[in-house]
């Protein structure tokens, strides 16, 4: 026995430096795609209020116009697709047959920022004022409303666990050698008085901007559609997942804007993974 001990060890070692060289592989993986993410979501505000990026919403040469509007709306198609699928549990169960479960959300962020810069620098310039603000005053002020929209999805995705939702805490809990839990889903602070905040400040932030031309209000149109369509499913799955509790949400809370409501969410909490 002594023997078999002795000359077992070697492999033992082995094996426990690949576990974590696996878990060190996988941190760093996680690590970077977050930063590609949180790049990315900069990147595409920029964007979309024409600000400090080499290609912007507005920029470069129109061509043929319903080429434009073919590319654009095929991008976004793309990028709708990618999320929702990337999303549904039947996916995120076969990828993790693919690569560390821990991996999954971050491989979504992998996917999520490649996808959003493809449609960024192949966007397709649609000129053509709706509307422009001359005034400074309103100019500056649809500026920073569409931009507190933005801060508002920043905000709302740390009531949730921003470091959860961008895959951080998963691949940090893998490196740890600890057991993913799933979160408790507090209805707080904006969760009170809508129950998407995240889609309220997309909403605001791809809306209010100081200069709207034709191609701007076909990304914000195709995309409110597409946000529309996503929340349907998602919440379907919410009340397939959670049943009376998640339709009592639904009955007391709005969905994306406050409204009046009979009852309030003040002390409620839903068990979710998010």
């Amino acid at each position: 026995m002594l023997w078999l001990k002795i000359h077992s060890q070697p492999y033992t070692d082995i094996l426990n430096g690949e576990n974590i060289m696996k878990k060190l592989l996988v941190l760093i993986y996680g690590i970077t795609n977050y930063t590609l993410g949180s790049v990315t979501l900069v990147y595409l505000i920029a964007f979309l209020f024409n600000l400090y990026v080499p290609k912007s919403i507005d920029s470069g040469d129109p061509g043929n116009t319903l080429l434009a509007v073919t590319v654009n709306l095929g991008l976004i198609t793309l990028f709708g697709l990618q999320h929702s699928i990337m999303a549904r549990p039947a996916f995120k169960k076969y990828l993790s047959k693919l690569i560390p479960s821990a991996a999954e959300r971050s491989t979504y962020m992998l996917a999520t920022a490649i996808v959003t810069f493809t449609l960024c620098l192949c966007w397709q310039p649609l000129p053509g004022a709706i509307w422009q603000a001359e005034n400074s005053v309103l100019y500056n002020a649809l500026l920073i409303t569409g931009l507190s929209g933005w801060a508002i999805v920043f905000y709302a995705t740390f009531l949730i666990n921003h470091f959860d939702l961008f895959g951080l805490r998963q691949v940090w809990l893998f490196y740890t050698g600890k057991e993913y839990t799933h979160l408790e889903f507090k209805l707080n602070a904006l969760y009170k008085y809508v129950r998407h905040p995240i889609m309220t400040g997309a909403f605001i932030g791809i809306w209010f901007t100081p200069v709207m031309t034709v191609g701007h209000l076909l990304f914000a149109t195709a995309m409110s559609l597409y946000i529309l369509i996503g929340v349907y499913h998602e919440e379907k799955d919410l009340v397939s997942t959670f049943g009376n509790s998640y339709k009592k949400y639904i009955k007391t809370t709005a969905k994306f804007f406050p409204v009046a409501q009979k009852k309030t969410a003040n002390s409620r909490s839903i068990s979710t993974s998010v």
